[in-house]
């Protein structure tokens, strides 16, 4: 006796293919099932099929609801029972999320990044005295660290501080401020100088002295 081949092209299409054909069979039987209370129990035994799958999850609440939403969509929505969570609607699967609302990028001068953007935006609302001051030094290094970053070559303080007025809107005028920023070898070292420095330190067994500013 020869059994039927059955070939793809007449099998119902997989909804969800990572649970397989036989899990899918299981859900178009159930669907089919007359008597609510039969139809409710295996569609719990389907559920705990499902949960055995990923069995570090099956107890996760989140992920529950995850395999009642996946349940109803493989049986495309026509499966009648009592489900502990909201059941799905195919309108609920077809809505687009909304768009994400990307950061304001500063293109004029991309390098300096958009937390030191935000900083600026939020200093030049504090009152004139003394902690504005320190705060715009504070920030003015950490522009002239990313200039220096991008751009290898040694930078004008002046530069930064006009990049700081404009990126202000002008309500940061740091020409005011007597302290002058920090070097570009002390925001920016590089690694051969280190390994070069580690290497003289070696042959000499002296301890390194540290320079005071």
């Amino acid at each position: 006796m020869t059994n039927a081949l059955e070939y793809n092209s007449e099998r119902s299409k997989l909804i969800i293919p990572e649970y397989g054909r036989h899990l899918q069979k299981m859900v178009e039987h159930t669907v089919e099932i007359e008597d609510d209370q039969e139809r409710n129990k295996v569609a719990n035994s389907i559920i705990a099929v499902m949960g055995n799958m990923n069995p570090h999850l099956r107890d996760v609440p989140d992920f529950q609801h995850k395999l009642w939403d996946q349940l109803f969509i493989i049986s495309d929505f026509k499966l009648n029972v009592d489900s502990p969570f909201p059941k799905p609607t195919r309108e609920m699967l077809a809505e687009r999320p909304e768009m994400l609302e990307y950061p304001e990028n500063n293109p004029k001068y991309r390098f300096y990044g958009n937390n030191i953007k935000r900083m600026i935006d939020a200093a030049k609302d504090y009152e004139e005295g003394d902690f504005k001051e320190a705060l715009v030094l504070t920030i003015a290094n950490h522009m002239k660290k990313s200039y220096l970053n991008w751009n290898r070559d040694s930078v004008d303080d002046e530069v930064i501080f006009n990049h700081l007025n404009e990126l202000s809107n002008g309500k940061i005028n740091p020409k005011n401020i007597d302290e002058d920023l920090s070097q570009a070898s002390d925001l920016v070292r590089s690694g051969g100088t280190k390994k070069k420095y580690t290497k003289n330190h070696k042959k000499s067994g002296r301890k390194p002295s540290r320079k005071r500013h």
